[in-house]
């Protein structure tokens, strides 16, 4: 269970690095992908930021959240000139891939199947 001042530094954290991705993503992951923080988790002495990324409009999802590794000290810079003055020290940043989104659409799709095949438990013809 993460502390209030987790979630609240997490908090910053996501609306600040979505601006700097904004300004900065375009310059390394190009114009084709869309890049979004979907959540941020702090570690317990907030000296780690777990950045959960979704990525769109790409067949290879990996590649822009390596090319954002790569980049990770300039993104820190930037993030750390937006949120200084709200943090007694920045935080090393990860980069994850976030899969809520793949995972729901494939659930959708299964249970589509299912309706159409009328295998889904509850669903009688009346």
């Amino acid at each position: 269970m993460e502390t209030k001042r987790q979630l609240q530094v997490g908090e910053l954290i996501k609306r600040n690095f979505s601006v700097v991705l904004q300004q900065e993503g375009r310059n390394i992951y190009g114009d084709q992908a869309l890049v979004t923080v979907t959540s941020v988790r702090m570690s317990s002495d907030l000296g780690l930021a777990k950045i959960y990324l979704s990525v769109f409009n790409t067949d290879n999802k990996q590649a822009p959240i390596l090319q954002l590794q790569e980049e990770q000290v300039r993104l820190r810079q930037a993030l750390a000139y937006r949120i200084k003055r709200h943090v007694r020290r920045i935080p090393n940043i990860d980069f994850y891939e976030d899969e809520t989104l793949d995972e729901m659409y494939h659930l959708n799709a299964v249970f589509d199947k299912l309706r159409q095949e009328k295998q889904m438990g509850g669903d009688q013809e009346e």
